[in-house]
């Protein structure tokens, strides 16, 4: 546990660093002044000023922040200010600032999806075997058959298959293949089961392949894609209610996945260790950009929504105002954090 909870920190740790990172590369070349970039929360341990900026690393390795001047200003400061703070930048180059972060956590997705895609084979979507009276089977698919698209969405591994179908919940699916070279079309539903209380195609997926060269990045960016796709549809089904509480989860939760895949690959190596790693980084990179685009206050994505307003309306909403709906939103992200806390404590001592 003690390895996993290192590389947790670790993995968390990059993640953090390259959001704020973003965020304070596009505001200092923009001009804007950031008055302290740090990693970490609680107590500091290490400090330094340089320049207009102070740098600092805190105890606890989780979070961390880029503090722009004059980000939440309250009405009576308002005017102490000058053109090099965030509240009087140029509207778009906010927006450009406040994009900075969840872009960096893309970028470093991609870089590291290339990694991986470079070293490991790839999971192609081609049929291995069928299980018996199948859905699969029932709509004419055979061993060989290579998934090229479900209702049109393109697919290109075998994870984008499962992930459609789980979320297709049972809804008749269009399915183009490719069989020896010619692209065939057929409806699959699929059928459920009342053991595991969710539907299955009734295929296996095998067919791993390497990929290198120019085409490594192609694939590096369908790895990235098929991790965003599965974020929003998650997302979509705790809008929706279809997910439970349980399905949430926080750094407890995660450190938990964390170990749970350690020991499930440790026996297959280190290289299997890193790589595997790796893979759940980009997951998290992916999931910690979108998360921070959601129109939310207190998130990039709900500052964004004031400066579009801003954009739309040719005048800003009152940074006072602005900063009590952020101070809100934090004050629910923080009761939040602490219900996740809680439920993934209590989900995994029960």
């Amino acid at each position: 546990m003690i390895a996993s909870i290192l590389i947790f920190f670790i993995i968390f740790g990059v993640l953090v660093t390259s959001h704020e990172f973003g965020h304070f590369i596009i505001a200092k070349s923009g001009g804007i002044r950031v008055n302290e970039f740090f990693v970490g929360m609680g107590p500091t341990i290490w400090k330094k000023q340089k320049g207009e900026t102070l740098y600092s690393i805190k105890l606890f390795p989780v979070g961390g922040a880029c503090v722009f001047d004059g980000m939440d200003p309250i009405e009576e400061e308002r005017e102490g200010y000058d053109e090099h703070s965030f509240l009087h930048a140029p509207v778009w180059r906010r927006i450009a600032t406040l994009f900075g972060g969840p872009l960096a956590n893309f970028i470093i997705a991609y870089i590291l999806a290339v990694i991986i895609v470079w070293f490991s084979p790839w999971d192609f979507p081609t049929i291995s075997k069928l299980t018996d009276d199948s859905a699969a089977h029932e709509a004419g698919l055979v061993e060989g058959d290579t998934i090229l698209s479900i209702d049109g969405e393109k697919v290109y591994t075998s994870s984008e298959v499962m992930i459609i179908s789980q979320f297709a919940e049972g809804s008749p699916m269009d399915i183009v293949y490719d069989r020896n070279g010619e692209k065939k079309e057929t409806v699959l539903t699929p059928k459920y089961s009342d053991e595991d209380k969710r539907y299955y195609m009734g295929i296996y997926l095998n067919d791993f392949k390497e990929v290198k060269g120019p085409q490594s990045l192609k694939y590096a960016w369908y790895s990235v894609r098929a991790n965003i796709k599965m974020t929003y549809r998650s997302l979509a089904l705790l809008i929706k209610g279809k997910l439970s509480k349980d399905d949430v989860t926080g750094p407890v939760g995660m450190v938990k996945i964390v170990d749970d895949t350690y020991e499930e690959v440790k026996p297959y190596g280190i290289s299997a260790v890193v790589l595997t790693m790796l893979q759940l980084t980009v997951l998290l990179s992916v999931n910690l950009g979108i998360m921070n685009l959601l129109p939310f206050p207190a998130l990039d994505g709900g500052r964004l929504v004031f400066q579009f307003i801003e954009v739309i309306f040719g005048k800003p909403v009152p940074p006072e105002k602005e900063g009590i709906v952020h101070m809100v939103g934090m004050i629910l992200l923080i009761a939040l954090m602490v219900f996740v806390l809680f439920n993934d404590i209590t989900k995994f001592t029960r």
